[in-house]
């Protein structure tokens, strides 16, 4: 009778802990990020034209007549933008103002981070993160790329990091979102298109939350030397490309020949 008691206690435990286990398993998992993901503008009105490419295309009927037009207008009518401390907002007006000749991106220049955008492609392993991008104008030029540790590494000290345009970015799982740290930034890039300038302490925090089919990408830029408070950038959603056989298409080299024949401040 005492050995059928410590059998059933034994048995008990042994479940109970296959049970632990499995939960466990479950609260470590989390989404897996890999695969293509296309997104539609990232601003603006969206109108559903005959040409199929016209939806990606913020302006008027979808169309390429009014888009550049269409743009500055939709850009200028976004009540997110960055607030800059008084002494910087003349030099953000210049920027703007003169942004066909001041804009690094229209120079062949990358983006940089946050301006890139979300990622075209996502790869995710245990330990790190691949993004990979396809450039486009204001999004800034060559094939682009990012690897992102998440194996619980810290940040190199700032003061050992050579400012570039990427930064050194770190991530890591909060729930099921993916949070990416990026520090150790030039002050050469610009955070958008409107000459939204920042300093080498520019701070990005990328949010990653990935529902079924769809991704979100969310944005938060401090940089306490230029701008009052904080910036959330609006939001940007993904979908996954259903198409196993979907490659990312190679980005042309970027010849500048604009700037020296430019006569008007008309924006790209």
């Amino acid at each position: 009778m005492n050995h059928r008691v410590t059998l059933y206690g034994c048995a008990a435990v042994t479940v109970f802990c296959i049970i632990s286990l499995s939960a466990a398993a479950q609260a470590l998992a989390h989404p897996d990020l890999t695969g293509m993901w296309n997104g539609g503008p990232p601003r603006g009105l969206t109108v559903s034209p005959d040409d199929p490419f016209g939806a990606y295309l913020p302006a008027r009927e979808g169309t390429l007549l009014n888009f550049e037009r269409d743009n500055t207008i939709i850009r200028r009518m976004d009540p997110n933008k960055p607030l800059y401390k008084p002494q910087f907002w003349e030099k953000v007006q210049q920027f703007d103002q003169n942004g066909n000749n001041a804009d690094p991106s229209f120079g062949c220049m990358p983006a940089g981070v946050p301006r890139m955008g979300p990622p075209a492609k996502i790869v995710q392993t245990p330990a790190q993160l691949l993004f990979f991008y396809i450039s486009a104008g204001a999004q800034g030029w060559g094939d682009q790329y990012r690897v992102i540790p998440i194996d619980g590494r810290q940040h190199t000290p700032l003061d050992q990091l050579d400012g570039t345009w990427k930064g050194e970015s770190i991530g890591h799982w909060e729930s099921d979102t993916m949070v990416i740290d990026t520090i150790g930034f030039n002050d050469i890039s610009w955070l958008d298109i409107g000459g939204y300038l920042h300093s080498e302490n520019l701070h990005v925090i990328e949010r990653l939350r990935r529902e079924g089919d769809t991704l979100t990408w969310q944005v938060t830029v401090e940089d306490p030397d230029v701008l009052i408070k904080p910036w959330v950038m609006n939001p940007r959603v993904l979908r996954l490309n259903p198409d196993p056989k979907a490659v990312l298409e190679e980005s042309l080299p970027c010849s500048e020949r604009d700037l020296e024949h430019l006569v008007t401040k008309e924006h790209h």
